[in-house]
C-alpha cells in the first residue's frame, strides 16, 4: 500500500499498533479485513491533514472524544479541521472519536486506552459523572492534558474549558420566549438531551431562574434523556403535548429539532415561539423556513482555538494561555445569518 507518512503516525490516527499497521503496509497474512480497512481510512484522513501544510512545525497528535449527535460532531469536525490549518506551521493531527451515545463506562475505558496509547491531548465532551472525572484525573497524572469542550467537567483536573456561558445562554432564551409571549397564556416545552451534561444544566438553570423572576405567568414542561436523536426526543415530545395541552413554545436545549417540530404538527398544535442552540444544517434550514424563530449561536473555531492554545501551552509550544475562555452567544434570526454558513 503505497504512503507517504510514517508508520508511527499512521498507527496513531488508526489506534492501532505499529506492528499490525506494518503488517497491512506490507501486505502479510493474518490481517482482518477490518483492519486493513482502518488503516487505509487512517491514510486518507492524514492527507486531508496535510493539504495546505508544505510548512512543516511542531506536530500535535490529539484525541476528541465527543459523545453527542451527528449533525453536531459533524459541524465540530469541521471546526477542528479547518482552524488546524490557521495554526501553521504548528501542526495539528486530530483523531476523532464520536458516538451518539455512550456509557460513561465506556467513556471511561476510551479514555484509559488513550492514556495508555498516549496523545498530545484530549478534548472532550462528555457527561459530569464521577467516574468520567476520575478518569480525567488519570490523564493529567499521566501527563496528557485535558479541554473540555461545550459541557464542562468543573471537578475534573481539565486545564481548560472551551465554551459557551451556558447560564447566560439560558437567560437569553428566556428573554426572547418571554418578551414574545408576556401577557399570553404559555407553557413552554423545554427539552434536553440528557441531564448528565452540566452544560444543558446550567442552561436549563439560567432559563427558569429568569422566567421565575421576570415572567412568572410562564409555566414550563420539561422532557430530557433523548439524546438529542429524533426518534426518541420526537416520542418524548408528544407524550408531553399529550398531557399538556397548554404547551404552545419550544426551548430545545439538546436538539432534535426536527422531531418536536414533527410532534407539533401530528398533534396539531401550534408552536408560537422556537428557540434553538447551534448553526448546524438542520437548524438553519429550520431557521429559513420560519419554524425555528432564534438560534443561539457560539462560535466553535473559537471553542477549537481555545482547546489548541491550552495544549500548546501545557506542552511548552507557547509562553503562556489565557485558559478558559467563554465564548460570545448570539442571537440568530433569518435576518442576520452568518456569510460564512450562507
Amino acid at each position: 500500500m503505497a504512503h507517504e507518512f510514517l508508520v508511527k503516525d499512521i498507527a496513531f490516527q488508526a489506534g492501532l499498533s505499529t506492528a499490525t499497521v506494518d503488517r497491512v503496509l506490507n501486505g502479510r497474512e493474518g490481517v482482518r479485513k477490518q483492519t486493513e480497512l482502518r488503516v487505509r481510512a487512517a491514510i486518507r484522513e492524514l492527507e486531508k491533514q496535510q493539504v495546505g501544510m508544505e510548512v512543516q512545525g511542531r506536530k500535535f497528535g490529539i484525541d476528541i472524544v465527543m459523545e453527542a449527535p451527528q449533525r453536531f460532531t459533524s459541524t465540530v469536525r469541521d471546526a477542528f479541521e479547518s482552524e488546524a490549518l490557521t495554526f501553521l506551521p504548528t501542526i495539528f493531527r486530530s483523531r476523532f472519536h464520536f458516538a451518539e451515545s455512550m456509557r460513561p463506562h465506556e467513556i471511561v475505558q476510551l479514555l484509559d486506552r488513550i492514556r495508555l496509547r498516549g496523545s498530545d491531548g484530549i478534548v472532550l465532551k462528555a457527561p459530569d459523572v464521577a467516574d468520567i472525572s476520575a478518569a480525567v484525573a488519570r490523564l493529567q497524572q499521566s501527563g496528557i492534558p485535558v479541554v473540555t469542550l461545550v459541557t464542562d467537567l468543573p471537578n475534573a483536573p481539565r486545564i481548560a474549558y472551551a465554551g459557551a456561558d451556558n447560564r447566560a445562554a439560558g437567560e437569553t432564551a428566556a428573554y426572547l420566549l418571554g418578551e414574545r409571549l408576556a401577557g399570553h397564556p404559555a407553557v413552554v416545552l423545554v427539552t434536553l438531551s440528557s441531564s448528565r451534561f452540566r452544560g444543558e444544566e446550567e442552561r436549563e438553570i439560567g432559563f427558569r431562574r429568569t422566567l421565575r423572576d421576570r415572567y412568572p405567568s410562564i409555566g414550563v414542561v420539561e422532557v430530557s434523556e433523548g439524546l438529542g436523536r429524533d426518534e426518541a426526543t420526537g416520542a418524548l415530545a408528544a407524550g408531553a403535548l399529550s398531557g399538556n395541552p397548554g404547551i404552545n413554545a419550544v426551548y430545545s436545549i439538546g436538539g432534535g429539532n426536527r422531531a418536536v417540530l414533527g410532534a407539533f404538527a401530528a398533534a396539531a398544535k401550534p408552536c408560537t415561539v422556537f428557540v434553538a442552540h447551534d448553526l448546524d444544517a438542520d437548524n438553519l434550514d429550520l431557521l429559513r423556513s420560519g419554524q425555528i424563530h432564534f438560534i443561539l449561536h457560539h462560535d466553535l473555531k473559537a471553542d477549537v482555538r481555545t482547546a489548541f492554545r491550552a495544549i500548546m501551552s501545557r506542552r511548552g509550544a507557547l509562553a503562556s494561555s489565557a485558559g478558559s475562555q467563554l465564548s460570545a452567544v448570539e442571537v440568530i434570526t433569518p435576518y442576520n445569518i452568518p456569510a460564512w454558513v450562507r
